[in-house]
């Protein structure tokens, strides 16, 4: 038994140890790649004032723009796998359905998103960094000849700096990890995701400083008396982000199919030609959206323009995700949030009488609860939006919000849309892995039909077996007498090709 324990902690050790190596790495590649779009873009808008000079220049601009679709292109038809935010891909990689190679994935997803995001396309470079992240940490771990258990973990690790070293919320970036990528609490991959966040923070932080990503200034606590107004703005948004899946979806395929003449790898040319007009008129629209959300309070719009705003945003978010281009929707959707709930609260003032004072309150309630009813990860959602405004005082009113528009997108049928994304994804996908090992850890949660029940008595997918069982800190070698308990973690070991689809089985136990 201390043998074991020994181990165990050895175990926990290296896994530290090499997740503080991950965090380095990670944060020193997304802190690089985030700059490196926020001076691309600084540029290219520089170039735009330049064009209400001389605009006979916009015409070889086109060129450029052309050129630039066609290098994004060849860059995704090289590695099919760095198209969109790279989260499906991630979640594809632990679930044992995907494999790829780190090294490809890294560098062309880092100098392909550069181009698209950088150029000023309505995407968020969350996705692209936690995909550049779990590269890192699956390097990390090949490269010192992890094993296969260890290679899901660092992957997971990476992920999780990758969203820290992006957005600096740490916290978020291993609730991202817990919540939406394996859907379950594992305490090894908990403290090395943590530990990996931390590092990765720090090396963003010494970069950019200690300024919160959206800083909104100090926000005041909200009044007991608005409180009411909480759950419908839940509902509204929950019914926003039902419609914002169906779209993504259902809808989008269906447009890019009218351009059927275009290769589909270079559908990008699309986009980054109505980018061209837009830019020259509304340059302070263009990008993820983290300026418009900052902006919100101060421009005060009306009506009007708030829905024109986000039908404008959406539209555009919609057409740039759909090109295939390496980028994520994460911040996008964010910015669409703050959009409704500036909408919600200038109706709030002009009909109910709220003080102006607290739209801005509406605007961050509704970030949280917006991206809640699309990815269904309502703990991300409250921690990331209160880290990257740098305040703790608001976390009742976001997680009222939050968990209203959760019940009411789970109430219409809306499912997660990075679980969506994967399941179109898969069966393009050439990279499936063959026989091979993989082990992972199942919890048995407590509306779990397996809790009270001998290990004899379930039936078990015939690609599966269960090596251990822990309980607590102690691990046992389970037998057919063993009975499990509510809190249990299943060790399950099988073939890496069905990892995803045992998982899956046990999930609906």
């Amino acid at each position: 038994m201390k043998k074991l324990f020994s181990a165990l902690a050895d175990r926990r050790i290296r896994y530290i140890t090499k997740g503080i190596v991950v965090g380095i790495f990670a944060g020193i590649v997304v802190s690089l790649f985030r700059l490196g779009v926020e001076l691309i873009l600084e540029h290219m808008l520089n170039l735009y004032s330049f064009f209400h000079e001389q605009p006979l220049w916009l015409i070889p601009w086109v060129l450029v723009s052309i050129v630039t679709a066609i290098i994004i292109g060849l860059f995704v038809k090289s590695e099919p796998h760095i198209k969109g935010s790279g989260i499906p891909q991630v979640e594809g990689q632990v679930q044992g359905v995907i494999q790829v190679k780190w090294w490809p994935i890294l560098w062309k997803k880092f100098i392909s998103g550069l181009l698209a995001i950088g150029s000023g396309l309505f995407l968020g470079r969350e996705g692209p960094s936690i995909q550049l992240g779990a590269s890192v940490g699956l390097g990390v771990s090949q490269l010192t000849h992890g094993d296969e258990t260890e290679e899901n973990v660092l992957l997971s690790s990476g992920a999780g700096a990758g969203l820290a070293a992006a957005f600096n919320a740490p916290i978020a970036g291993l609730m991202f990890v817990l919540e939406e990528v394996h859907h379950n609490f594992s305490p090894v991959v908990a403290i090395t995701t943590f530990t990996s966040a931390i590092v990765a923070n720090f090396v963003s932080l010494t970069i950019f400083g200690l300024t919160p990503v959206l800083d909104i200034g100090p926000v005041l606590s909200l009044p007991l008396e608005y409180y009411i107004y909480l759950p419908i703005l839940g509902i509204v948004l929950g019914f926003c982000g039902w419609f914002y899946n169906k779209v993504l979806l259902d809808v989008l395929p269906k447009f890019y199919q009218l351009f059927s003449f275009i290769p589909v790898y270079f559908n990008s040319v699309i986009p980054l030609l109505f980018l061209i007009p837009i830019t020259f008129y509304l340059p302070e629209l263009v990008g993820g959206g983290s300026g418009i959300v900052v902006n919100l309070p101060e421009w005060n719009l009306s009506l009007a323009i708030l829905f024109g705003l986000f039908i404008f945003r959406f539209i555009f978010s919609m057409a740039s995700y759909g090109a295939h281009v390496p980028g994520g929707i994460f911040l996008p959707i964010l910015s669409l949030g703050a959009i409704i709930g500036a909408l919600f609260a200038q109706l709030l003032v002009l009909y109910f009488q709220m003080e102006p004072l607290f739209v801005t309150h509406f605007i961050l309630f509704a970030m949280a609860g917006y991206f809640t009813a699309i990815g269904k990860a309502p703990l991300t959602a409250i921690l990331l939006v209160t880290e990257m405004v740098g305040g703790l005082n608001q976390l009742m009113p976001l997680a009222v919000v939050a968990l209203i528009a959760y019940v009411t997108a789970d109430f219409l049928g809306s499912k997660p849309i990075y679980e969506s994304l994967l399941e179109k994804l898969i069966p393009s996908s050439t990279n499936v892995t063959l026989h091979k090992p993989y082990s992972f850890v199942h919890p048995v949660e407590p509306d779990s039909s397996l809790a009270g029940k001998s290990i004899k008595e379930v039936a078990w997918p015939k690609e599966m077996v269960i090596t251990s069982l822990r309980r607590g800190s102690e691990y046992h070698v389970p037998h057919g007498e063993t009975l499990i308990h509510v809190g249990d973690h299943l060790v399950i070991a099988c073939d890496l090709k069905s990892a995803g689809m045992v998982q899956q089985t046990l999930n609906e136990y």
